[in-house]
């Protein structure tokens, strides 16, 4: 490890204009033990999730098992591909990187984790075929530079449509190449998509008095895929992720009860240092809207805005 860090450094410092992942890649593809700091630790990273994710109970289970069964093989035949869905502020974003923060010794510091957002770096419809090109190349050197890179790629819902089949070739079964094993890569696509379908499904459980974590995958995975697959404005409209199944696992992000806020309120107090005090977790939670506005069963924005919620309070 410390000797592909000093190559890194010296390519850095002598290479001039060559590519920035060749030095490094080939001493990972030449010795086979340079595994780019990736260090998984599922047992810490199922901890974490209990511990600081509230309500998503079929999320947890659904990631836990897929990070096991994928990092538990040797020779996966493919990379991990997820696709989180649910409405904002449910915690696919914050899901994902406590995700990265178990997986790597930088954990999301680490130089093969990667973020892309379509407003901060697809922005311009123009400019879509140059986007395409640039991202290709991106996934394709740093996946040389180390198989076991994380790509992130956040509003799904916001992506051109078109744009991410560009990358369709590289979440299959056939890309190893100059010694690297791109199979064991880990793909995240994060969606708003699906979002109001799984909010109302979780209400048909409420006023039937069901509990919502009695909801299954399949009674919400159908909701989903129409949702994506009707949206000519979503990133996966008519894409060939879709068409030829490359997603693995989708994961929904349920709506968030009054309780689960509440939890969120005193996690975050314990985070900022603050004392627990019963009227101050009742005024921040009595100011997030719930919906139906009459009932008042789960939170309009999640746990999204509660950091700023409880600083203005404080």
């Amino acid at each position: 490890m410390a000797y592909c860090v000093w190559l890194s450094v010296a390519f850095v410092l002598f290479a001039g204009s060559a590519l920035p992942w060749e030095i490094p890649a080939l001493h990972c593809a030449l010795y086979g033990f340079c595994e780019c700091g990736f260090r998984p630790d599922v047992a810490a990273m199922e901890c974490d999730l209990a511990r600081n994710v509230f309500g998503q109970n079929l999320a947890h289970k659904l990631l836990v098992k897929a990070m096991k069964e994928f990092l538990d093989n040797d020779s996966p035949s493919k990379p991990l591909v997820l696709s989180f869905h649910g409405w904002s502020g449910t915690g696919k974003t914050f899901v994902s990187s406590l995700i990265i923060k178990h997986l790597y010794e930088e954990g999301s510091q680490s130089h093969f984790v990667h973020h892309f957002s379509p407003i901060l770096h697809f922005p311009h419809t123009q400019n879509i075929k140059h986007y395409k090109e640039d991202l290709r190349r991106w996934i394709q050197g740093n996946l040389t530079a180390c198989g076991r890179s994380v790509f992130v790629f956040e509003e799904m819902d916001k992506m051109h449509p078109g744009m991410i089949d560009t990358i369709a070739s590289f979440l299959g079964s056939s890309w190893v190449v100059y010694g690297s094993n791109y199979r064991k890569a880990i793909f995240i696509f994060i969606s708003n998509a699906g979002g109001e379908d799984i909010n109302e499904i979780a209400l048909d459980y409420w006023r039937h008095r069901k509990d919502r974590d009695e909801i299954q995958l399949q009674q919400i995975e159908s909701a989903i895929s129409k949702a994506v697959s009707s949206n000519p404005k979503h990133g996966f409209w008519q894409s060939q992720i879709i068409d030829q199944k490359l997603i693995d696992v989708i994961v929904p992000f349920l709506p968030l009860r009054p309780h689960h806020v509440r939890l969120c309120i005193e996690n975050e107090m314990l985070q900022q240092g603050l004392a627990l005090n019963e009227t101050l977790v009742n005024k921040v939670a009595d100011s997030i809207v719930y919906f139906p506005e009459k009932e008042k069963v789960f939170s309009l924005t999640g746990c999204k805005t509660i950091a700023s919620r409880l600083s203005y309070y404080v």
